[in-house]
């Protein structure tokens, strides 16, 4: 937690800083109160006291009240304005943090753990820093200040409230033991329903398609009522607390009366101040130990709401301290353009134990296509992410335009490559906002996206839609077909003017038409663009100028699509599955 404050900006502090001095004024008004309710109870029981001495002792009892009441509603605002800030800056720190992430950090945490720290931890911090900043601070420091101000008063009663607070405190710290651990089993169990929900939400057509509803529904109760036990653990044992607090405030008060009575009777009746005096000190010393009684019950509400913010803010700083395994060179230019080389690179994901990829080789010039193909699960999609960076390779070097991906800047290699994933994805918008997505060498022009648009075959069912380019796309692009979509992510990477074009198997929603057509308009309107291609039909690549051929993550060949037929077994296998003979030739 105390690692997660050092985000707070100084503003924050400031304004928290202030809290606290008003919470100190709080307590110095709140303990006034009792010394002049026992002036007043003198002057009551004092013959010749005058009714303006009283209304002057009850005057500034009003006027202690109204100040803790003004300062309680400014300490109220600033808390909240302090905690709200702090969420703030929190989920934003988090959010640019896992942009940043590569494919190794999101694997690791999970998307659905992710979306619950940036918004369910988030929220436990911020009420933990809008409350805590004024309990954390009221509590100890009203118990402290009442104790000194009761010890003077009568070591007896002072020993008896120190035996009830002694008491709660050995309560307090059993359940705190108890009951800490299962905070992080919550924590990872609101995990376990996200992904659930989260699967089922993004797999609702395959789950009514094989009427998979009730497998669904048993899967979520297991871990629905997995979570209910724990959480009704966890409140049935702080649903003692406070019972337990309001009892022993009771007992205490009756206790303190019942031996204050016997220490005034103890008095001789003669002594009338005396007794007046100790009658005077028995009504605050209650007074008193009610205050530290009532600390206690901000510490039991503090120790209610802690735990959980404490197992939130380490879910979060988890996040925050994590150090990507790509770090970002500092090469802006380069003398080559267009090319990429591959050097005797291996890759091992990292917890796998043995290689996806095994010592691949090649190198491709400004304007050429390479293409790859291979059985599913050859490594192809993972070979191509290499390039673009997603992953750093296990042994080896990957150039692009001569220089090592290692050493550019992140901005300068991306602004080089145009990457088409292998699923498309469209974000909430309209269709120009998704072509012109991100920073690029590209102009944010409508003309630009037109253009990109034609080129991937998307021109023209984009101008029949009634806003043509500012038409809607809803979340996921799920008002559009997967052509549709898939044709939309293509221009998206036109629109960027990269020399590295990147296509992970991203024709196979196309149709043989469509898929010729784009494959013409990219040969011929950028014939200077270094083209990868992942795909599955021969049909799309074998036009390309060289063709690597993966089985089980080794390049088992590598040539012209004649030569592969003539060479490579594998290749030949593939083509010959998907064409006949007379179409090979």
């Amino acid at each position: 937690m105390i690692k997660l404050l050092g985000k707070m900006k100084a503003k924050e502090w400031l304004m928290a800083l202030g809290a606290a001095l008003l919470v100190l004024g709080q307590i110095f008004f709140d303990l006034k109160l009792p010394e002049y309710m026992s002036n007043l109870t003198i002057l009551i029981q004092t013959p010749g006291s005058t009714v303006n001495e009283i209304l002057l002792t009850g005057g500034k009892m009003l006027a202690c009240t109204a100040a803790s009441a003004a300062m309680a509603i400014i300490c109220g605002y600033l808390s909240a304005r302090v905690g709200s800030g702090f969420s703030f800056t929190i989920r934003e720190l988090l959010f640019n943090k896992v942009s940043d992430f590569s494919k190794k950090e999101m694997l690791d945490f999970s998307v659905p753990s992710l979306i619950n720290r940036t918004t369910n931890d988030v929220s436990q911090v911020q009420m933990s820093v809008s409350m805590g900043l004024q309990m954390i601070v009221k509590a100890p420091i009203m118990a402290v200040w009442a104790i000194i101000k009761i010890v003077t008063k009568s070591w007896t009663l002072s020993l008896i409230t120190a035996g009830f607070v002694i008491f709660l405190l050995g309560i307090m710290s059993v359940m705190i033991t108890v009951v800490i651990p299962r905070f992080k089993i919550v924590q990872k169990q609101i995990d376990k329903i996200n992904l659930i929900a989260r699967e089922n939400l993004t797999g609702i057509n395959v789950v009514h398609a094989f009427r998979a509803e009730d497998y669904q529904n048993k899967k979520f109760d297991v871990a629905a009522t997995n979570l209910m036990k724990t959480q009704l653990f966890n409140q049935r044992t702080f649903a003692l607390l406070m019972p337990l607090v309001g009892l022993a405030m009771n007992c205490l008060g009756l206790v303190i009366y019942w031996v204050g009575a016997g220490i005034i009777n103890n008095i001789p009746v003669a002594d009338f101040a005396g007794r007046l005096t100790m009658f005077s000190d028995v009504v605050v010393f209650s007074t008193y130990a009610t205050y530290v009684i009532m600390s206690i019950m901000m510490l039991v509400m503090i120790v209610m709401f802690l735990p959980a913010a404490q197992v939130s803010a380490q879910r979060i700083c988890e996040v925050l301290f994590t150090e990507s395994d790509l770090h970002e060179g500092r090469e802006n230019e380069a003398e080559e353009e267009g090319t990429v080389e591959f050097k005797n690179v291996s890759f091992r994901y990292p917890d796998s134990s043995e290689n996806t990829l095994e010592n691949i080789s090649f190198k491709v010039n400004k304007g050429e296509t390479i293409a790859f193909i291979g059985a599913t699960g050859s490594g192809k999609t993972t070979l191509i992410s290499l390039a673009a960076r997603f992953y750093d390779a296990t042994e080896g070097e990957i150039f692009v335009d001569g220089i090592n991906v290692r050493d550019f800047s992140f901005d300068a290699l991306y602004d080089r490559i145009g990457f088409v994933t292998q699923k498309a994805v469209l974000f909430a918008g309209d269709i120009k906002k998704n072509v012109l997505f991100g920073e690029s060498r590209g102009e944010k022009t409508d003309k630009n996206a037109y253009e990109a648009l034609e080129t991937a075959q998307a021109k023209e069912f984009v101008e029949k839609l009634a806003g043509g380019i500012n038409s809607p796309i809803s979340q996921g692009g799920t008002n559009v077909s997967g052509g549709q979509k898939q044709r939309i992510s293509i221009a998206r990477a036109l629109a960027r003017k990269p020399e590295i074009l990147i296509f992970d198997d991203s024709f196979s929603a196309l149709d043989y038409k469509t898929d010729k057509a784009l494959r013409s308009e990219l040969d011929k309107k950028l014939s200077g663009v270094t083209k990868m291609i992942v795909a599955q039909r021969i049909g799309t690549i074998r036009n390309a100028d060289q063709i690597v051929v993966l089985d089980e993550g080794k390049a088992v060949g590598i040539g012209t699509h004649s030569e592969l037929m003539e060479s490579c077994e594998v290749y030949r296998e593939i083509a010959m599955s998907q064409l006949s003979e007379d179409e090979l030739k």
